[in-house]
């Protein structure tokens, strides 16, 4: 019998409420958590701040450091 079972939804539920995070396996393997609201906000945010750190990184790397001026561009494109 795993711990999420000998639990019972009501209880996980419950402690998830109040910050205790279980881990549901399924033959020993991880399939699942169960957080509460607050934390799955929480690990929302970081993965959209995450994803916004990726893409400056990357222009960071990409960037050889040639500008383009407005003016330029105008002239380009009217």
């Amino acid at each position: 019998m795993t711990a999420a079972s000998a639990r019972g939804v009501a209880r996980l539920v419950a402690d998830a409420a109040h910050g205790i995070e279980v881990v549901v396996t399924r033959h020993h393997k991880p399939v699942a958590a169960v957080v509460g609201v607050e934390r799955l906000a929480e690990l929302d945010s970081i993965a959209e701040d995450l994803r916004d750190l990726s893409l400056v990184i990357a222009r960071i790397a990409g960037d050889d450091g040639r500008r383009t001026s407005l003016d330029d561009v105008r002239s380009v494109f009217g």
